[in-house]
């Protein structure tokens, strides 16, 4: 295995996590907190490096071996210290692996749209809560960062028997990428008709999500098992596709970021420090 460095920046429950976690793993890694009392998450033992200071001052980076890191993970409770934090990582030490947590989904989208990977701890949270709390209506086996887009998985209703399952796809919204047949995980379904027992794995996003469950439920006589001939029904153009549905102009919403970082910048010193706990 080649040599990896990370710096954490944050040395709270997510920072120190990951921090164990990679040492584990044997990794050479760092950890960055402003509150030296928040290292006591970390035990005694461990192998790593602390750096009492901040995610965006180069110096404290520089101590925790910024210039030589392959990844850096900006995981404090401050948004716009993770911001700061994972710009100075890529502009400033070319660190090829950034990824910043960012409470906020709408700024979160804004700086994955800039190149800045991010994790939207805020969606991410609703998705796995409202998962648990009606897990029949929504069963995501993987959400993407912004929580706008997952991957789920649906049984077929019988009423989609006999149908091309090319068809349950709606461009924009869902996209069928496999189908589970006799135990056989299958991706050459683009000719295939639906059979009795199908499970179909489905990429959607959260606004057809919906939608899409309301197309895939069973109805009340398939659940009771006395299905009639029921034809499938139409998909047709989900509302709102191809829109913002309202939001923001692309180009307007990116210019101002500079400025917004720009003001979270000059506003720095008198900021939450980039490690604040996680």
């Amino acid at each position: 295995m080649d040599w990896v460095h990370i710096v954490i920046v944050g040395c709270g429950r997510v920072g120190s996590g990951l921090g164990m976690g990679l040492s584990e793993q044997g990794q050479s890694v760092a950890v960055i907190d402003r509150n030296p009392k928040a290292f006591r998450r970390l035990p005694e033992d461990w192998s790593g490096t602390t750096v009492i200071g901040s995610g965006f001052d180069r110096d404290d980076l520089d101590r925790a071996g910024a210039r030589e890191a392959t990844a850096l993970a900006a995981v404090t409770s401050g948004d716009n210290s993770n911001i700061l934090t994972a710009r100075i990582a890529r502009e400033t030490y070319e660190i090829p692996n950034v990824v910043a947590r960012i409470y906020d989904p709408r700024r979160a989208q804004i700086y994955l749209r800039l190149g800045i990977p991010t994790v939207a701890t805020v969606s991410w949270t609703i998705d796995q809560v409202r998962r648990r709390l009606v897990p029949g209506e929504v069963e995501s086996e993987w959400t993407d960062s912004t929580g706008t887009l997952s991957l789920v998985e649906r049984e077929l209703p019988e009423r989609w028997a006999g149908k091309r399952l090319a068809d349950v796809s709606v461009p924009g919204d869902m996209t069928v990428v496999a189908v589970i047949r006799a135990g056989v995980a299958r991706l050459d379904f683009a000719d295939l008709v639906g059979q009795d027992g199908d499970v179909l794995h489905v990429m959607v996003t959260d606004k057809a999500l919906d939608r899409m469950n309301t197309r895939l439920a069973r109805t009340a006589e398939e659940a009771a098992g006395h299905a009639g001939a029921v034809s499938a029904p139409g998909w047709g153009t989900l509302p709102g596709a191809g829109t913002t549905d309202g939001a923001p102009d692309d180009t307007a919403v990116i210019a101002g970021v500079d400025a917004d970082v720009s003001a979270a910048d000059a506003s720095a010193a008198g900021a939450p420090a980039g490690g604040g706990r996680a």
